[in-house]
């Protein structure tokens, strides 16, 4: 057996376009564009290629990209205070601040200065208890498990009735993919670092999520055949000949693509897809603040 990969570029670029279309129906309807802006603070490299991409996507559905740069040194108060002209703006619809942040500043207390109606990273604690309540219409669902929902989809495998693990337990990833499975109808276990006999665990889904952040934790003899593998880790190591470094998930590909059925690619699986349901919010944000101003 050789694992059909989940090509989540092509996936992306369809919802893409979907989300393209909707937003110049909106446009037309209603005068109303999808505005989003991302705040980054500070100088980190990888936030700032985050940013633009995400500026870059917003530009290629026709949203509005607003890009709101501050020094690395600024006070907690002064990015409340940029949060509060955001959550004021008519014309700004999704709101995200890029973690990480810097030490000075709490990031509990941002996502909580966020408005719920434009928090469509899905981080607040209304959208969290809605997402736990099985609310998926009224609030925002987080981008990352949203994508990885559309790509269990795209498989074609139906979560009624299915084992699914999940392999770590933040709140970004783990805890919401396993709220969004479990509403699905999956029987959920989730595994974490104290997890003890993962492997015990992993053999039993039929649905597994590889959400730890550690290269290749998860091996061939890990999984249980016919199973559907996604892969949501992004780890840099170095290449082989010493010349850089090489992005690796935390499954170990070669050896898994010979027993699972479907397994999504990395890189080109979950990150696409976490773009693309970001923009989705976003438009759904729009929508809202249109048919709530007519």
């Amino acid at each position: 057996m050789t694992a059909q990969l989940i090509d989540g570029k092509a996936l992306a670029a369809r919802v893409r376009g979907e989300i393209a279309t909707a937003a110049e129906r909106l446009a037309n309807d209603t005068g109303i564009r999808p505005g989003l802006s991302a705040v980054l603070v500070g100088d980190d490299p990888a936030s700032a290629t985050y940013v633009r991409m995400k500026g870059k996507a917003c530009d290629e559905v026709g949203f509005k990209s607003h890009i709101v740069r501050m020094p690395g040194t600024s006070t907690q108060d002064e990015l409340l205070e940029q949060v509060a002209q955001l959550n004021a703006d008519p014309e700004i619809h999704g709101i995200l601040v890029q973690l990480p942040l810097p030490s000075q500043i709490d990031p509990d207390v941002i996502t909580l200065a966020i408005s719920p109606s434009k928090d469509v990273d899905g981080f607040h604690p209304t959208n969290v208890g809605r997402l736990v309540a099985g609310d998926l219409e009224t609030g925002f669902v987080s981008a990352t498990p949203a994508g990885i929902m559309k790509l269990i989809a795209e498989a074609g495998i139906d979560p009624v009735g299915r084992e699914a693990v999940i392999i770590g337990r933040s709140d970004i990833v783990g805890k919401p993919t396993a709220l969004l499975l479990m509403h699905a109808h999956a029987t959920i276990t989730v595994c974490h670092s104290r997890t003890a006999d993962l492997a015990a665990h992993t053999r039993r889904a039929d649905i597994l999520v590889a959400a730890v952040g550690r290269p290749n934790t998860v091996r061939g003899d890990m999984v249980k055949p016919g199973a559907t593998v996604i892969d949501v880790g992004t780890n840099r190591v170095p290449r082989e000949n010493g010349d850089g470094y090489r992005l690796v998930g935390d499954v170990d590909h070669a050896s898994v693509a010979d027993v699972a059925a479907w397994l999504t690619p990395v890189p080109g699986g979950v990150g696409p897809m976490t773009i693309a349901m970001l923009l989705a919010n976003t438009l759904k944000a729009a929508e809202r603040a249109a048919a709530s101003s007519s």
